[in-house]
């Protein structure tokens, strides 16, 4: 490539990147004068110029006029200076036009023009990417499938290319160089040897992205998705709630006969979809998010931001689900650690920890009861708790409440020494 030809990747860069043209004449204009002065030396004063109309670029070296000899590099004497202009005077500046067109200095010089234009042209095509996608990270965008790279999908966004690494694909869904595919912008980077662009297919936001997409109620922010839990590709759970009260969430979600749900299934590839009614109450969120199961009973433990879930014993395997996927993604949408916990294990539950309790000397038979409904299982944990928890649940003076827990501590005292008697015997 002769310098006349660098000319001609300005129009060349200009139609094929999308590549402002002034930005691409000042990138033409750097890459030939850094060029320049790798062949010549940089202690010359150049000067690059790019004439737009003949489609030239011509190197000028810029040397001041001096009296006596010249003792550098950017200064001419003038005796020589009259010889290129009879008119020079001590003091002015010449401009002489150095022709690197042929020759081994034209062609080196051509050489590292081209790196410095190819480097500087994927740094202006990163920059114009960054800021054409930097505002809409978390939004939904289409591209197609272009080749893949060591795991990873690289995908064509027509201007730019973009990246589906590995771990936010989903492992069910495969593709093919063409496909069309839908995903979520997760990150937007400064990335300088790989797309800049980084895609997610696994991301809950991607199920919340096709839902404002397919329900005009969200994207006008009537329906609102409270929350959204995801195992992706097999099934997702999303917690919705209404600005109007006579706006049905859940039905405008699943639209009619099912149309719109159906159409982010089919966008998601097959991965099922529970739609759940939001409630402010955690207990009755709780038991919309479990469902199809059916629930007798919640138990809230707000300390450890735990629920226990007494479901009928035909509805336990329901509540649980496959895998448990169930009932980790009701945890999940919740925002509850949850346990769940069939009607008949939780009844023996209760008797084992009445006869622990009726044990406990400063304690009725309705305290007991009281504890029980309020989730005591055993002596253990009244041993455990707070004197001012046990006043205000029982309803009981300071005094008492700490007397209660003081006869608890022995219970469990006496059963550990119980319990060691019992082994004692087996082992005899």
């Amino acid at each position: 490539m002769i310098m006349s030809e660098l000319a001609r990747l300005v129009d060349a860069i200009y139609r094929e990147k999308s590549i402002p043209r002034e930005t691409v004449i000042e990138i033409v204009e750097s890459a030939i004068e850094a060029a320049a002065r790798k062949a010549l030396g940089t202690t010359r004063d150049l000067e690059v110029q790019y004439d737009d109309d003949a489609g030239e670029v011509d190197i000028f070296e810029f040397k001041t006029v001096v009296e006596g000899e010249a003792e550098t590099e950017t200064e001419i004497s003038l005796e020589e200076a009259v010889q290129e202009d009879p008119d020079a005077q001590i003091g002015d500046s010449l401009g002489f036009r150095i022709d690197m067109e042929t020759g081994e200095l034209g062609r080196i010089a051509a050489q590292t023009a081209k790196q410095v234009i190819i480097q500087k042209i994927r740094d202006a095509e990163r920059e114009l990417t960054f800021d054409e996608f930097k505002d809409r990270k978390g939004e939904l965008i289409t591209g197609i499938v272009r080749r893949f790279e060591k795991g990873n999908i690289i995908v064509d966004l027509n201007r730019a290319e973009a990246i589906l690494p590995r771990r936010e694909q989903v492992p069910s869904e495969t593709y093919r160089p063409g496909d069309r595919i839908q995903a979520f912008v997760l990150d937007i980077t400064r990335a300088t040897r790989q797309p800049q662009v980084v895609l997610s297919r696994t991301h809950p936001g991607l199920i919340e992205k096709l839902f404002e997409m397919y329900v005009p109620e969200i994207y006008e922010g009537v329906v609102r998705i409270e929350a959204c839990a995801r195992e992706p590709g097999q099934r997702a759970k999303i917690a919705v709630s209404s600005l109007d009260s006579d706006v049905d969430p859940v039905g405008a979600c699943v639209g009619l006969k099912g149309s719109r749900v159906q159409s982010v299934v089919g966008e998601l590839r097959g991965e099922a979809i529970d739609i759940i009614p939001f409630h402010e109450d955690p207990a009755r969120f709780i038991v919309h998010a479990i469902a199809p199961a059916q629930v007798a009973r919640v138990y809230i433990d707000e300390d450890s931001h735990t629920m226990e879930l007494i479901v009928p014993d035909d509805q336990l395997a329901k509540a649980i689900g496959r895998r448990g996927q169930n009932v980790r993604l009701a945890s999940q949408l919740a925002g509850w650690k949850v346990d769940i916990v069939s009607e008949s294990k939780h009844y023996t539950q209760q008797d084992e920890a009445r006869n622990e309790l009726v044990r406990v000397a400063s304690l009725d038979e309705e305290g007991v009861e009281l504890l029980l409904r309020a989730g005591f299982q055993s002596a253990q944990e009244l041993a455990d708790s707070d004197p001012a928890e046990i006043e205000s649940i029982l309803g009981v003076s300071e005094a008492l409440g700490a007397q209660i827990v003081e006869d608890a501590d022995a219970v469990v005292e006496s059963l550990i020494m119980e319990e060691a008697a019992r082994r004692q015997t087996s082992e005899s």
